[in-house]
């Protein structure tokens, strides 16, 4: 048996990644390392679906309520932040770290490492994203400046990093990288997805969004937007961006949006953009993960319980405890 243990458990939004974590966490006597985008920031409670204060006081996570709603979340940041979470578990004696949440591209890019960025200050850094904002086409320009730089065009995140590499350093975004090589993580990560039904899965994320509705998701909102403005990096997120198109009533961006009228509306509208990246997410962790153990979910169990009843988990939690006594 191994002395220190990784266990990540992905899936798409609404699969209950969460309350399995909670449980897992409860029965291995272990910590969570939340990877979560929306969940990593203060302030943002109902619209993360974050654990209530008496579930973090019962289970430690890390990677929650650490940044202010005005700073930026990425790759590099979630892989320091996984880093120390080791090392303080480690420090405890604890012999295993469950990786819960959807941000399954930013695992991916821990996993195979990240080349370190120019370090820059707030001023430089906004003059860089003025020059990346003011380009005709930000992915033609690249293509045109560096070749053989593979990157999707639709790949905006990386195309963005790529552009702020060579106007912060002069340097070919390929040159750059053959001197700053990726440095992968050196502990394995034992990798199990939650596979659900497609209709229960959207029927669990439409109960979950009225849940938050009624739990104040509109009231959240709207503290933020009053708070820091719309020019936010977690204002783009699901269920953050078609609220404050609703309360504005007025798009977020320059694309095309459709605008709810009403708050039945709204739930139907945030429903379907969580139902169709929970889709993107599943096909995400299914090609682009090695070994993944599939855990499927019984589609006949009740959803009348606040949480997940732990019967649906029995396969899970077989496969896994199983592996401990190995």
């Amino acid at each position: 048996m191994q002395d220190f243990r990784l266990i990540a458990i992905l899936g798409g939004s609404g699969s209950g990644k969460s309350a399995l974590g909670l449980e897992l966490a409860q029965r291995l006597e272990c910590e969570i390392f939340s990877l979560d985008s929306l969940s990593i920031y203060q302030e943002i409670d109902i619209a993360s679906a974050k654990p209530t204060q008496e579930q973090l006081q019962s289970i430690h996570h890390y990677a929650i309520n650490v940044l202010s709603p005005t700073q930026s979340n990425h790759a590099m940041l979630f892989k320091t932040l996984l880093l120390k979470a080791i090392t303080q578990t480690k420090n405890k004696g604890k012999k295993t770290l469950l990786l819960i949440g959807g941000s399954s591209f930013y695992l991916k890019s821990i996993i195979e490492g990240l080349s370190s960025m120019p370090q820059l200050n707030a001023q430089e850094r906004e003059a860089i994203a003025q020059k990346i904002n003011s380009l005709p086409s930000a992915s033609d320009f690249l293509a045109s400046l560096d070749p053989t730089l593979a990157i999707h065009p639709n790949d905006t995140y990386r195309i963005k990093k790529a552009l702020e590499i060579y106007f912060a350093t002069d340097e070919l975004p390929s040159s750059y990288f053959a001197t700053h090589p990726k440095e992968p993580l050196i502990y394995p990560i034992e990798k199990y997805m939650l596979v659900l039904p497609r209709e229960l899965l959207r029927e669990r994320i439409k109960l979950r969004t009225q849940e938050m509705l009624q739990n104040g998701l509109l009231q959240e909102v709207e503290s933020l937007v009053e708070k820091y403005g719309t020019q936010i990096q977690p204002a783009y997120a699901i269920g953050v961006k078609e609220c404050i198109e609703f309360l504005t009533q007025r798009p977020l961006s320059a694309k095309p949006s459709i605008i709810a009228q009403d708050k039945n509306t709204l739930c139907e509208l945030i429903s379907t953009h969580t139902s169709q990246l929970a889709k993107r997410q599943n096909t995400f962790n299914r090609i682009q993960f090695g070994e993944v153990y599939p855990l499927s979910i019984d589609p006949s169990l009740s959803l009348a319980t606040q949480g997940i009843i732990t019967g649906e988990f029995a396969e899970l939690f077989s496969k896994i405890l199983q592996s401990f006594e190995k």
